[in-house]
């Protein structure tokens, strides 16, 4: 696997940029990978992301925008509005969690 350096840190990632380390991300790497994207993080963000990384270990894959909308009770409307274009993949870019299945 891919490793890049980033903040000073190896970081490993696959070819498209994602993390494939759990444990190699914090929320100091968080804010560096948003800024990479254009994102500024507030609490909505925060909120986002805290659950897709929550989820993702308790269920073993990267939650949809579907399920981060009905179980992390965060709007999709509100979802493309924080992470415009592509809401999955740039929450779990940010977050340090494989890019979800079926995005492109």
């Amino acid at each position: 696997m891919p490793v890049t350096t980033i903040s000073g840190r190896d970081i490993h990632v696959d070819d498209e940029g994602f993390l494939t380390e759990y444990d190699e991300w914090d929320e100091n790497l968080a804010k560096v990978l948003a800024t990479n994207i254009g994102i500024d993080l507030t609490d909505e963000h925060w909120q986002a992301i805290r659950f897709v990384r929550d989820d993702f270990k308790a269920q073993g894959e990267t939650p949809t925008i579907r399920r981060v909308s009905s179980v992390g009770g965060i709007d999709t409307k509100k979802l493309f509005q924080l992470f415009p274009k592509k809401p999955a993949k740039k929450m779990s870019y940010i977050a340090g969690v494989p890019k979800p299945h079926g995005c492109v």
